[in-house]
């Protein structure tokens, strides 16, 4: 305590007392949320100030949902806009749009799709430094708002770094048009922040890692609401997306507080990314994350059931049935999980689960029958 006292008295007396943390933060400047809004794109572009020529990213279904809509709103306000229609988000893809952006000469993009091709346009955003604006017409995970983006390989799933959207419209109009199951995925994939936050709070206690409170309490808060909420989301009900999205947002903005992805992908992440490699049949990632954190949830000693209970309300799966992988790609998964991020320290420990225990879990937790 007296070491402590001294400090703060050099600090006090401004001393050289060495102090040299620093942290920057990037969030999203505008986000509309409501039925509609997608009327509002050119007048936020015109807020933020953007540059005469643009593209807008969007898939070859999603064009004729909002991607031409985007485009037309945007050219409508003297703006110079090109749409470009993606594919798969895989390395290739980024560059080949990025190529196209580059030939247009733009110098800003707009999202407008799920979650592959929001991701593959944060990336290019990043990969080219210019602004970009977020137009989900799904809600099939927590990245709508994040700079994390998952691209794909051959035999796996890479998340790495993007652009934080400078400004994001989440019309809930749209998204209601969506299947149902995308939004459930959403749900899932926000709910299962609650073991990644007792992931990152045993990495505390045991490896010191860095915490922020302020990006744990958000992702813990957006996981609240949609389980407090659980009843009120149903499918082909305009008020369920309401409800949903803005907790799925918040999720996406406490990755933005804290740096990395750490207050929302934990052991359930791992999972997931493991049940990725060595299923045949993989299902949403959303939904293997609530699977995951379920079984997770198991392992930390919390009320497991709570967490199945949520998913089974909103309708996401809870079993490797309903993911429709086997039982052996379940037990596998886990089995590999620990492997993913070596980096990224979880209940999982350093060395994994053995099978008879991936397998006692998985049975335990209903997971496989």
């Amino acid at each position: 305590m007296a070491e402590a006292r001294s400090e703060r008295e050099d600090l006090a007396a401004g001393s050289d007392f060495p102090f040299a943390k620093a942290k920057g933060m990037v969030f999203p400047r505008t986000v509309l949320v409501g039925h509609g809004v997608i009327d509002e794109l050119g007048a936020m572009c015109r807020q933020f100030g953007f540059p005469a020529r643009g593209a807008v990213v969007t898939g070859p279904k999603t064009a004729e949902l909002a991607g031409n809509r985007a485009a037309e709103i945007l050219n409508g306000e003297g703006f110079s806009v090109r749409t470009i229609v993606a594919h798969e988000a895989v390395g290739a893809e980024v560059d080949r749009i990025a190529a196209e952006v580059r030939a247009h000469e733009a110098r800003f993009l707009v999202g407008v799709g799920g979650g592959s091709k929001i991701d593959l346009t944060k990336v290019v955003a990043g990969r080219l430094g210019i602004p970009f604006v977020s137009l989900p017409t799904s809600a099939a995970h927590d990245g709508i708002s994040s700079p994390r983006a998952s691209l794909h390989d051959s035999d796996s799933v890479t998340s790495t770094l993007g652009a934080v959207p400078m400004g994001v419209l989440a019309d809930t109009a749209l998204l209601v048009q969506a299947p149902y199951r995308l939004l459930a995925s959403g749900c899932a994939d926000v709910i299962s922040n609650v073991t990644a936050i007792l992931d990152w709070r045993l990495a505390v206690r045991l490896r010191g890692e860095e915490f922020s409170s302020t990006a744990a309490n958000l992702s813990e808060y957006a996981a609240q609401e949609i389980i407090d909420h659980a009843a009120a989301i149903k499918p082909n009900l305009e008020e369920s997306v309401w409800i949903a999205i803005r907790p799925i947002l918040v999720a996406g903005i406490a990755m933005s507080v804290a740096g990395s992805s750490r207050p929302c992908s934990g052991s359930e992440h791992l999972f997931s990314h493991a049940l990725d490699r060595v299923s045949s049949h993989p299902s949403l990632h959303g939904e293997q994350c609530g699977v995951g954190a379920v079984m997770m949830m198991y392992l930390h000693g919390g009320d497991w059931r709570r967490v199945k209970n949520a998913l089974l309300t909103i309708g996401a799966p809870t079993t490797a049935q309903e993911l429709g992988v086997t039982n052996d790609e379940v037990i596998r998964a886990l089995m590999l999980a620990h492997t993913i991020r070596r980096d990224r320290y979880t209940i999982l420990g350093d060395n994994g689960l053995a099978r008879d225990a991936a397998e006692r879990l998985a049975s335990v937790t209903g997971v496989a029958a």
